[in-house]
């Protein structure tokens, strides 16, 4: 796989302020807020008037502290208009996304099972030929091939465990120059895989922090799959095994579930991309972090510096706008039950 570096990454050039960086600009001291809503106190010394400004505020305070290089699209719910931009960094800078772009595949594939021309327990087969050895996920621990299982069944692992090999039985339903060309049809242009020599095989590919921010977006407000698909997909991506080393780390089960997220890692990259919606399901917080040129490029855990900024980020948005009203699609997952068996 050919590792692509931008400039400033392979000049050893990183920085910690991104070039046209747009913090809480133009934020009405109102928006999106609940009746008597307050600034939340004790966050910074001086703590920001309003949400979008608290967001912008912990976004420059992290990213410093991480180093390296940073694009970011970050946007406040305001149920009296557009969203709120807090953080545009590099917005439109594209670059190679990795497992972010899981999302955009399940939304190629999820587009099919819409036009009914798939179902989600449609079976496609796992064979030893096509497991990613040591890849991420679970199907590579399997260790007894061939096995069936159902599109439902890669995409949660796709979603959840962050599954290479699903990424390649989403291939076998959904080709990378039809996973393109739906992604562009929906609006998408920058948002694309990478295609190979076997067509039913790609690389993860490209986006744009906005145009990832936009696609997260069109999800939540319902114009981007059915009612059917966007639930199953939200609810992938706000389930308990869902990433949680980032945005989600430092934060009770409860308002985990409040936020679906998905991370992607390679080489010296750290990204992650998600929604934090209000307590009634609407969405209030839309934000795509993309991130390279940190130190230790071979941790791939929670002590990353990049990670544990999005850590400290994940618990300042979420109390930045905890008194918000979210806009969009109502969207409830089921609160998951612990069991012991039987």
């Amino acid at each position: 796989m050919t590792i692509r570096l931008n400039r400033r990454t392979a000049l050893g050039l990183g920085t910690v302020a991104a070039t046209g960086t747009v913090l809480g600009a133009a934020t009405p001291a109102s928006a999106a807020e609940r009746p008597g809503a307050r600034p939340i106190s004790g966050a910074f010394p001086s703590t920001p008037a309003t949400p979008s400004d608290q967001v912008a505020a912990a976004y420059t305070r992290y990213r410093t502290a991480a180093g390296g290089n940073w694009q970011a699209y970050v946007s406040v719910a305001d149920p009296a208009g557009a969203p709120v931009v807090a953080v545009a960094a590099d917005a439109d800078r594209r670059i190679e996304a990795y497992s972010v772009n899981k999302i955009a595949v399940a939304t190629a594939v999820l587009d099919k099972i819409d036009r009914g021309l798939l179902t989600l327990d449609q079976r496609v087969e796992v064979t030893a030929a096509i497991v990613v050895p040591g890849g991420d996920g679970i199907f590579s621990l399997d260790g007894a091939y061939p096995s069936m299982v159902t599109i439902g069944h890669v995409l949660a692992n796709l979603l959840t465990v962050s599954d290479n090999t699903a990424v390649r039985l989403c291939g076998l339903v959904a080709p990378a120059a039809e996973i393109n060309s739906i992604l562009v049809a929906k609006g998408f242009p920058n948002t694309q895989v990478e295609p190979v020599a076997n067509p039913n095989r790609f690389f993860l590919g490209t986006s744009t922090p906005r145009e990832t921010h936009d696609l997260l977006r069109a999800l939540v407000a319902g114009t981007l799959l059915s009612p059917a698909s966007t639930t199953f997909l939200l609810g992938l991506l706000r389930s308990p095994v869902a990433f949680t080393d980032g945005i989600r780390r430092t934060m009770s089960s409860d308002e985990r579930a409040r936020i679906a997220t998905k991370a992607g890692w390679f080489a010296d990259a750290r990204h992650e991309a998600g929604v934090i919606f209000d307590r009634s399901g609407a969405a209030v917080l839309t934000y795509a972090l993309f991130a390279d040129g940190q130190a230790d490029p071979d941790n791939f855990g929670a002590t990353h510096p990049a990670v544990q900024a999005r850590a400290g980020m994940g618990r300042t948005f979420l109390a930045a706008v905890d008194r918000l009203v979210g806009t969009g699609k109502t969207v409830r997952i089921t609160a998951p039950r612990p069991s012991n068996g039987g």
